[in-house]
C-alpha cells in the first residue's frame, strides 16, 4: 500500500508537526510527502528521512501544477491520497475524477473559520472550501467536536473517523534557566509561554487583554511562532504598555527546550482541533490555560492538569492565570505538570494515532 500526503507546504505550526510526525511512523517506502513550496515542513520531513516531492508554485494562484499533482498520483500508483488544509484539498477536488487513488483528508480547524478577517478574499475561500469537502471520500477529524461540524455541514458520519493528536513522549528536560538568560528575566519570574502562529483565531489579543489586567511586572509572556498579525500583536503590546512583560520568539524548533523553562502552556484559540502544543507542554511536565475548543476537555479533563476556559474571556484567562501564579508561588504547579504528564503519556501516544489512521487506510484501499 502506498499513501501519498499533499499539503501546500509553508505550515510552521501543529499541522506541520502532525504530519512529520505521523509520517515518520510508517515504512519510507509506503509514504511520500508532497508540498507546494519548500520551508521547514519539508525541511524537517527530509531531516527524519521521508521522501518529499515538490511541485513549486509562482503563487497560491498558480494553477498550472494540478495536471501534473494528477499525473504524479498516477504514475507512482498511489492507493491513498491524504490532504492537509484548504489549498491542497482545493487542488485535489479539481483531479479526484482522473485519478484512482482514494482522497482522505485530516480536518485540522474549523473549515468555516479557516479565512477568518479575510474579507471578501476570506469568503469566498470559504466557499470554495466547504464546496471542496463534498467531493473527499474519507474524512479524519482530529477531535469529536470536529466531526460534528462536519456533519453539520451535510457530511455522512459513516465516512468520519475521530483520531486525537498524539506524541511521542519522553523524560522530560532539565530546567537550565537558559530561556530565562535569553530574555534577561529573573529566575523566579513566573513564564507562561503561547506557542500558537499569529493569526486572529488563536486569540492573542484575549491573553493581552487578561495580562494588562493582572498588571503583574514578575508575569512574563512568551509567544513562538510568527504569522500575518505580528504587526498587529505587537502594535497591541505597545499600545497596553506590555513591552517589558511580552517576548517574541518567532518561529523556533526548540519548543520543548522552550517549555522545560516556562511554568503553564497557554491556549487562547477561538477554534482548535486537539493542539499538538498542548501536548508537547505535557511531555515537559508543564500544566495547561486553554479555551475550552477541540478535544481539549480530553486531554484537561481534570482540573489536576490545568484550567479550561471559555473562548473569547480575558476575566476568566485572568482568573486561571491568577491560580497558576498562586499554585507556582505556593509549590503547587509542579504536581499539576506531573499529573498531567502522567495522564497525556497513557492516553496521547503517537504509536496508537498511526495504528488507528493505518487500519482505515487498509480498509479503504480493499474497497
Amino acid at each position: 500500500m502506498k499513501v501519498l500526503h499533499v499539503i501546500s507546504g509553508g505550515e510552521t505550526g501543529g499541522s506541520r508537526k502532525h504530519v512529520t510526525t505521523l509520517l515518520e511512523q510508517f515504512p519510507n517506502e509506503s509514504v511520500c510527502l508532497l508540498v507546494f513550496q519548500d520551508g521547514p515542513l519539508a525541511q524537517e520531513a527530509r531531516q527524519k528521512g521521508i521522501r518529499v516531492e515538490m511541485l513549486p508554485q509562482t503563487s497560491r494562484y498558480d494553477l498550472r501544477i494540478i495536471s501534473k499533482l494528477a499525473s504524479f498520483i498516477n504514475k507512482e500508483q498511489f492507493d491513498i491520497v491524504h490532504s492537509h488544509g484548504p489549498r491542497a484539498n482545493l487542488f485535489m477536488s479539481f483531479i479526484k475524477k482522473k485519478i484512482q487513488a482514494v482522497w482522505v483528508t485530516t480536518i485540522h480547524s474549523d473549515p468555516t473559520l479557516d479565512f477568518m478577517k479575510g474579507g471578501v478574499k476570506g469568503r469566498i475561500f470559504t466557499m470554495l472550501n466547504l464546496r471542496t469537502l463534498k467531493k473527499i471520500d474519507y474524512f479524519f477529524a482530529v477531535s469529536e467536536r470536529f466531526k460534528d461540524n462536519l456533519v453539520t455541514l451535510g457530511i455522512p458520519a459513516n465516512i468520519i473517523h475521530t483520531i486525537y493528536n498524539g506524541i511521542t513522549f519522553s523524560e522530560p528536560l532539565e530546567r537550565d534557566y537558559s530561556l530565562q538568560k535569553e530574555l534577561k528575566l529573573s529566575n523566579d519570574d513566573f513564564v507562561m509561554t503561547m506557542v500558537a502562529r499569529l493569526h486572529p483565531i488563536k486569540g492573542h489579543d484575549i491573553v493581552l487583554e487578561a495580562l494588562k489586567k493582572l498588571n503583574n511586572p514578575e508575569i512574563h509572556l512568551v509567544l513562538v511562532g510568527d504569522g500575518p498579525i505580528r504587526d498587529e500583536i505587537e502594535g497591541l503590546v505597545r499600545s497596553k504598555n506590555l513591552q517589558d512583560n511580552v517576548h517574541f520568539l518567532g518561529f523556533r524548533q526548540d519548543v520543548d527546550h522552550i517549555y522545560s523553562n516556562s511554568h503553564i502552556a497557554l491556549l487562547a484559540s477561538h477554534s482548535e482541533s486537539f493542539p499538538l502544543a498542548l501536548l508537547e507542554a505535557a511531555n515537559q511536565k508543564i500544566p495547561l490555560i486553554s479555551t475550552d475548543v477541540g478535544g481539549v476537555r480530553q486531554l484537561i479533563s481534570s482540573n489536576e492538569y490545568g484550567w479550561v476556559v471559555p473562548t473569547n474571556d480575558a476575566e476568566a484567562f485572568a482568573e486561571a492565570i491568577t491560580e497558576s501564579y498562586d499554585n507556582y508561588k505556593s509549590g503547587r504547579l509542579a504536581t499539576k505538570g506531573e499529573e498531567l504528564y502522567n495522564h497525556a503519556s497513557t492516553n496521547f501516544s503517537l504509536h496508537a494515532l498511526a495504528n488507528s489512521i493505518d487500519e482505515v487506510y487498509k480498509r479503504l484501499a480493499k474497497k
